[in-house]
Parts: C-alpha cells; structure tokens; sequence
C-alpha cells in the first residue's frame, strides 16, 4: 500500500475510510450502501480512492457541494509543495480546525492527532501500528479523561 498516496495531507487516514474500502470488501460496500440509502446517493458516488487520487477532490463533496467545492488544506499544501501539513510553518492552522458540527459522522476532529503521530512515528509505523486504532477510538470509545 502506499500510504503516502493514501493519506491526505491533512492526516486523514483514507486507507481505513470504508468508502476507499468498499472498492474491494464487500462488508464495507454494504456500509456505504446503507449511508447511501440513509442520504439518498447512488452508491458509487461515495466511493473515493483518497483525497491525493482525487487531486483533492473527492467525489461525494463535488456531489453534495458542486463543483466549485475544494479542500483548503489540500490546496495550501499542493501549494508549499509539502506531503503533510505537519511540515508547514504555519501547522497547526485554521485549515485544521476542529468543528462539532457532524463530528459523528465526519473524521476531521482527529486529523491534527494523526499529522502529530506522523511526524513522531513516521508514516509507515503510524500507518501500520496506530492509524486504525485512532480511528476506532475516535468513533468507538466513550470521551473520558481518566485512563483507558
């Protein structure tokens, strides 16, 4: 897998998004399917192959927003010519910021979390040991300050 491909600048990990997923895992087809049913879309609107695929336009926002919809932290890192907005000057930024409007159902909340794992881990060992359980948390685990 090529996971610099398949991460967005913003540290999305698309890798683990059940609409690149689907393209190959029928359970997550199924997934996307029942989103699409819920919002009424075609299923194969929402399929995406990652935000750098692509070039930072991905189908179902064109589909939701038209075609004039862009990825501002995309488009400021395409830009600088930096892989990840950890590498700017400015990081953290406002393209960053975190909103609670569908933060259940959207994964923006957690990137500036994973950009900072990158930059720890590398982008191989975050991919591979720590990417899906971050994503598991964030939708999964109950807020808490005390300990695991």
């Amino acid at each position: 897998m090529d996971f610099l491909k398949m991460t967005a600048p913003c540290g999305l990990d698309c890798f683990n998004c059940h609409f690149f997923l689907a393209h190959e895992d029928e359970n997550e087809m199924k997934k996307v399917e029942a989103l699409a049913e819920r919002f009424n879309f075609e299923a194969d609107k929402m399929l995406c192959k990652g935000c750098r695929s692509h070039d930072g336009k991905i189908p179902l926002q064109m589909h939701i927003y038209g075609e004039k919809h862009f990825c501002a932290a995309y488009e400021c890192i395409k830009k600088k010519g930096l892989d990840f907005c950890y590498e700017c000057d400015d990081f953290p930024c406002d393209n960053l910021h975190p909103y609670a409007d569908q933060a259940e159902n959207l994964p923006h909340n957690y990137k500036v979390f994973n950009l900072c794992l990158i930059n720890k881990m590398g982008l191989e060992k975050w991919a591979n040991e720590k990417s899906k359980d971050v994503r598991n948390d964030y939708y999964n685990k109950p807020w808490s300050l005390s300990e695991r």
